[in-house]
């Protein structure tokens, strides 16, 4: 298995360009917002059982989930919330770890964008937090999905803390300048997870002789 880079930061700090600079390097990137959309997928099992359990309102008429509708039914139902849970994380756990494996790259760039607040550090072999300032992610946020700053500000305190995410850095990168500063950090951290990767394979190498 591929040593593991957890890449997390809150909405708006730029996870998405971060990891889009990784892949330039050629990094494998395993990111967990696609996972969960795999796996209720038209024709998948968790799909079907979404729609036993909650009826068919959360399906749209082409057959896909309709994730507006399953945000109401557990907006305001935490039981039938974790009921969702219980049926999709072992299975995004699953389809994870299953491209964990595949993964040919010294490293894997895992994108968690929860990491912290479903307890997930512990998966990886290193975290790295994109930080930005909460104006910044404001403003991004705001202008990215057209929504008002009231309605950013709720969601930025659904997250975890900016505090509490840079409390299980490994690695921090400061996303509030431009791209000529990201760049850089992000080819320095590349070299310096090869070398790490190189580090823990030598590592096994050297107990199973």
């Amino acid at each position: 298995m591929s040593y593991i880079v957890a890449l997390t930061g809150g909405i708006g700090s730029g996870k998405s360009t971060v990891a889009d600079s990784f892949a330039r390097h050629g990094v494998s990137i395993i990111d967990a917002d696609i996972i969960a959309r795999q796996v209720v997928e038209p024709g998948e099992p968790a799909l079907d059982a979404l729609a036993q359990h909650f009826g068919q309102q959360i399906i749209e008429p082409e057959g896909s989930l309709n994730r507006a509708a399953l945000r109401e039914c557990i907006f305001s139902e935490p039981a039938e919330k974790e009921w969702v849970n219980q049926l999709l994380h072992p299975l995004i756990h699953a389809k994870t770890k299953q491209l964990f494996a595949a993964a040919k790259t010294p490293y894997v760039l895992w994108v968690v964008p929860l990491l912290v607040e479903n307890g997930l550090q512990s998966q990886a072999n290193r975290v790295l937090v994109v930080d930005v300032d909460e104006h910044t992610q404001l403003t991004r946020t705001m202008q990215r999905d057209g929504i008002t700053r009231q309605q950013a500000e709720k969601i930025l305190s659904a997250q975890a803390s900016r505090q509490q995410r840079l409390a299980c850095a490994d690695d921090i990168i400061d996303n509030n300048g431009g791209a000529e500063t990201l760049e850089p950090h992000v080819a320095s951290l590349h070299s310096r997870y090869l070398e790490l990767a190189a580090s823990v394979t030598r590592q096994d190498i050297d107990k199973n002789e």
